[in-house]
């Protein structure tokens, strides 16, 4: 019997667009191989959940695991899903927020937890954990709407002394380089904070760290693997999203050109990060590397990578021996891995 896998893509988020182009390859990639059954769950910009043009919702019964059709001709139907794919980028999917419902709805699905989820989108928590537990960030500063409303002027100060120019401006909750931007000088500034303020009502603002920028994808559940590192040499000031998806021009050179050493503390960062932050199933760690001052900074870790059939994650692993198919296969046993794991544990306490 085919195994159900329910792809959740679109969604609340501005990386919408993203989520549509990696479910696409995802989908395709299953639809290949024998023994896969799509459920296609598209999720709209406002929220609405649709599986044929259909209404559906995620049954929180762990008797009916799956989808409850809403309306058309199946309305008060059920589909069983063995196994659920998000492949939703952003905030409302890839920030713990979908992860919660399927943990109470009792569906083994693809990817981190809630906690690592939610940790590794929020830019300030993420950079925060890591920190804590002693692995390189570079210099930050964060801060909300209201703080900014209410002491602009402070924190300007505050940017232009801890971080300089020029420095990057961020929503903690986003990815896709949705809202973020660099600036030059104090009016660039103010012009970023603005804009990011369109995203989130927190905001992380970082030190430019002069480096090479290097990606490696991390696979696995507690013993997790790293691939070989990736460098992205982007055809704009930085990796912007006009450099990521519209202008083509950037260049991807896999695998980067370090020296072994540097290569193996990549991974080794990599597979550290993905553990402190307890993700599980797939991640893509960021980083900037300036081998002539021996440096390698953390940037960030993205739980729901890109996933087109040009994207770092699965080309990393491609150039380390896994396909895209075979890579597929692995994350859906990694899924119910750790759906077993945790059916296992307890729910109940009596003396």
């Amino acid at each position: 019997m085919n195994k159900k896998i329910a792809v959740l893509y679109g969604g609340r988020s501005g990386e919408h667009e993203v989520s549509l182009r990696s479910a696409e390859a995802i989908m395709d990639g299953l639809r290949s191989m024998p023994g896969y059954e799509v459920l296609p769950v598209f999720i709209t910009r406002e929220g609405s959940w649709q599986l044929n043009g259909n209404r559906v919702t995620i049954l929180a019964d762990p008797e009916v695991k799956g989808l409850y059709i809403l309306e058309g001709e199946l309305a008060g139907d059920t589909v069983t899903v063995d196994v659920v794919f998000p492949v939703l980028h952003g905030t409302y999917g890839e920030d713990g927020t979908v992860q919660g419902l399927l943990e109470l709805a009792h569906l083994p699905y693809v990817g981190a937890g809630v906690a690592g989820s939610a940790v590794g989108m929020d830019k300030i928590l993420m950079k925060a954990t890591l920190q804590a537990f002693g692995l390189p960030v570079g210099a930050y500063l964060w801060f909300t709407q209201n703080m900014w409303q209410k002491e602009q002027d402070d924190l300007i100060t505050q940017m232009e002394e801890k971080l300089g120019y020029p420095c990057f401006i961020k929503p903690a909750n986003l990815g896709s380089s949705v809202g973020i931007n660099k600036a030059y000088n104090r009016r660039q500034l103010v012009m970023a904070v603005e804009d990011a303020l369109q995203y989130d009502r927190r905001i992380v603002a970082e030190k430019f760290l002069s480096g090479r920028e290097i990606e490696c994808s991390v696979l696995g559940n507690d013993e997790p693997a790293a691939s070989l590192p990736g460098e992205i040499i982007p055809c704009n000031d930085f990796y912007d999203y006009k450099a990521k998806y519209i202008d083509d021009r950037s260049t991807l050179i896999i695998p980067a050109e370090l020296a072994p050493e540097t290569t193996a503390k990549v991974r080794q960062l990599a597979i550290e990060t993905f553990k402190v932050l307890d993700c599980a199933g797939l991640a893509r760690v960021d980083f900037f590397v300036n081998e002539e001052k021996d440096e390698i900074w953390i940037n960030e870790i993205n739980t729901l990578p890109g996933f087109t059939s040009i994207s770092m994650y699965p080309k990393l692993w491609e150039a380390t021996g896994i396909s895209f198919t075979d890579l597929l296969q692995k994350l859906i046993a990694l899924a119910e891995e750790r759906f077993a794991q945790k059916a296992a544990l307890k729910t109940t306490f009596t003396l």
